[in-house]
């Protein structure tokens, strides 16, 4: 019967040894988030002159 207590105690070690631990702290210096992004477009836009009469003020459409 002297092991049982032994065996215990090892056992609450062991268990004790494996706890997780989550640490949450500030960094020391900012964090830097660097985005080098080159957009570019082009926008073409043709219209007839058809289309461009249907759509002016004087047609009455809109």
């Amino acid at each position: 019967m002297k092991c049982k207590p032994l065996a215990v105690m090892a056992t609450v070690l062991l268990v004790s040894a494996c706890t997780p631990r989550v640490e949450v702290a500030l960094p020391n210096e900012p964090i830097n988030i660097n985005l080098n992004v080159k957009i570019q477009h082009e926008i073409y836009i043709r219209v007839d002159k058809q289309l461009d009469e249907l759509f002016s003020d004087a047609s009455g459409l809109f």
